[in-house]
């Protein structure tokens, strides 16, 4: 199978198969087919993508239900620090912080199921990530944590005077004081 388990429920990694000639590459980024003999059945609805800069870290952010979301996130160009918390009450990984490589050259997808924060710190000169989503944005029901909580502890491979951090992204709580509606 094209998916790897990793400690956190729910979270998985996709290998797509690649196939390579003297023209290029080519290889199915998403197949329902695939996916679903995998055990992920949700149906995706929306495709988001950006482009960022080097030193840019986004997150942590999630939605709220009813308005949670599952995310297939990847890197169509550049490399990215992936980066997800279990917020889900009850999980023996809750507080806990999952991180990948996510680039062009590797190819690696990373499934985020509801429940868990999600953020990204752009290591290239630039990036450019597309993430699947399961539900539609919600302003109303965003949440977030602080991306630099030291509860956390994350390593964003950025240094503290390059990090380029919106606004928004400081004043989010620590994981201590994290609003999350989600049960394990």
């Amino acid at each position: 199978m094209p998916f790897t388990e990793t400690a956190f429920p729910g979270v998985l990694i996709f290998e797509p198969r690649v196939f390579n000639d003297d023209r290029g590459y080519f290889f199915e980024s998403y197949n329902e087919n695939t996916f679903s003999v995998g055990g992920v059945t949700m149906k995706f609805i929306q495709d988001n993508q950006a482009r960022s800069s080097y030193g840019v870290i986004r997150g942590l952010h999630f939605q709220h239900p009813p308005y949670a979301q599952t995310k297939l996130i990847r890197a169509l160009s550049g490399v990215i620090l992936d980066v997800v918390v279990d917020i889900r009450k009850g999980s023996s990984m809750y507080g806990k912080v999952f991180s990948i490589e996510l680039s062009a050259e590797n190819k690696k997808q990373l499934l985020v199921p509801k429940g868990f924060a999600h953020g990204y710190s752009v290591l290239s000169e630039t990036a450019e990530i597309l993430y699947k989503c399961d539900a539609f944005y919600n302003k109303e029901s965003e949440g977030g944590l602080l991306y630099n909580d030291p509860k956390l502890g994350i390593d964003w491979q950025i240094p503290t005077d390059k990090a380029i951090v919106a606004d928004k992204d400081f004043i989010h709580p620590g994981i201590d004081n994290c609003v999350s509606k989600f049960i394990f």
